[in-house]
C-alpha cells in the first residue's frame, strides 16, 4: 500500500477495535491536576487519553511519558507532534522508548503543525506535504528496527537503525486536514487523526481520501470534538459553544464543507461582528452537529454516530471552567461495558 516495506521482526499493534472513546488532556490544565486528571480518566473507564502539543504550552512526549507512568492500562495518544519540529531519528528514539516501557499503550500522531506557530519557530518547510510523507515513512521504518531512508528532500537517516525497538510498534497516524495530506495518510501511515469539529459527514468525506490504506487494512481513525454533558441540554450546549468560536474561519473549511448547512454557517459568520458572537448565536442544531453535547443519552448517540461514520476512537475535549468536574460528567456518556 505504500513505500513502507513488509515488517521483518516486529508485528504492528493489532487492528483497532471499533467503538473506543477517549478524552483529551486539556493544554491549560494546571500542572497540579495533570496526573490526577489522567488517573481519574482511567478510573472512569475511558479507553484513551490524548495529549496535545501546542506551541508555548507543554511538550507532547513529556506529557505522554508522565501519563503512561502514572496509569496502568489506558492507551495514550500524542496528537500531534509537528513533523518540522523534531529530527525524525530522535523522535523515533523517544517513541520507541515509550513503546518499550509501556507495550501496546501508545499511539503517535504526526502533523504539519499550525502554519503560524511553525513559522514563528522557523520550522515551516517549502513543501509541508513532502516533509510529512518523508517523515512518516522514515518514522515507521525506524520504529520497526529497519534502516531509515537516506536521500529525502527533508528527511535523511543514512545508516540509522534503532538498536532498541518495541515489541509492539505504535501506530503512526497523521493529524491533517487537506485532501492531499489525508491521501498521504493512506500511503504512508496507519491512519488519520481528525481535529475538532469532526462531524460524521466530515469523517465520511475524509475517509474517501484514504483509499490506499482502507483497501487493504483497517486504519486507525481518531476524531476530536468539543464535548459537554449535562442533564440540562441547554446548559451543555452553552458550555460547548465556547469551543466553537473558530469553526467559521477559513482554516476550518475542510470540516465545514461536507455539512448540509455549510453555506448558511458561512453567511452567519460573515454577518457576525466577531467569532464569539458567531458561536454564541449559531442555531442549536449546528452546535449539536459540531460537538458532542447534551444529555448523557444525546452525547452517547453523537459518539455512536461518529463510530458509525468510520471513527475507531472518538476523543472528547472537555469544556467549561471546571475541567475535573467536566471529566466526570463526560464519563456518563461512555457506552455500557460488557
Amino acid at each position: 500500500m505504500s513505500e513502507i516495506s513488509e515488517m521483518t521482526q516486529v508485528n504492528a499493534a493489532p487492528a483497532p477495535a471499533q467503538g473506543r472513546v477517549g478524552v483529551m488532556l486539556p493544554r491549560d490544565l494546571p500542572v497540579r491536576d495533570v496526573l490526577p486528571y489522567a488517573r481519574r480518566a482511567e478510573e472512569l473507564g475511558f479507553d484513551q487519553i490524548w495529549v496535545v502539543e501546542d506551541l508555548g504550552w507543554r511538550g507532547g512526549v513529556a506529557q505522554a511519558a508522565s501519563v503512561l507512568a502514572s496509569t496502568t492500562g489506558v492507551t495514550v495518544g500524542i496528537g500531534i507532534l509537528p513533523a518540522g519540529a523534531r529530527n525524525v531519528c530522535f523522535a523515533a528514539m523517544e517513541l520507541a522508548t515509550l513503546a518499550q516501557l509501556h507495550p501496546g499503550r501508545l499511539l503517535a500522531g504526526i502533523g504539519h503543525g499550525m502554519p503560524d506557530w511553525m513559522c514563528q519557530a522557523g520550522s515551516w518547510p517549502a513543501s509541508p506535504l513532502t516533509l510529512i510523507k518523508e517523515y512518516a515513512t522514515a518514522l515507521r521504518l525506524l520504529l520497526r528496527g529497519e534502516p531509515g531512508p537516506a536521500g529525502g528532500r527533508y528527511v535523511r537517516c543514512d545508516g540509522v537503525v534503532l538498536t532498541e525497538v518495541p515489541d509492539v510498534v505504535p501506530p503512526v497516524v497523521l493529524g491533517v486536514r487537506g485532501p492531499k495530506s489525508q491521501a498521504a495518510a493512506g500511503e504512508v501511515a496507519d491512519g488519520l487523526l481528525l481535529a475538532e469539529p469532526a462531524a460524521p459527514a466530515y469523517i465520511a468525506a475524509s475517509l474517501k481520501h484514504l483509499s490506499p490504506i482502507t483497501a487493504s487494512s483497517r486504519p486507525e481513525i481518531v476524531t476530536y470534538d468539543a464535548a459537554a454533558v449535562d442533564e440540562d441540554e441547554e446548559a451543555a450546549l452553552a458550555r460547548v459553544r465556547t469551543a466553537l468560536d473558530s469553526v467559521g474561519e477559513k482554516d476550518w473549511a475542510a470540516h465545514i464543507d461536507p455539512l448540509p448547512f455549510a453555506a448558511a454557517l458561512r453567511a452567519h459568520r460573515i454577518t457576525s461582528p466577531n467569532a464569539r458572537h458567531f458561536a454564541r448565536t449559531m442555531p442549536a442544531a449546528w452546535v449539536r452537529e459540531l460537538s458532542i453535547a447534551g444529555t448523557s443519552d444525546q452525547a452517547r448517540k453523537a459518539i455512536e454516530a461518529r463510530h458509525a461514520a468510520g471513527a475507531t476512537s472518538v476523543v472528547l475535549a472537555p469544556t467549561g471552567p471546571d475541567t475535573l468536574a467536566a471529566l466526570d460528567s463526560l464519563a456518563r456518556a461512555l457506552p455500557p461495558r460488557s
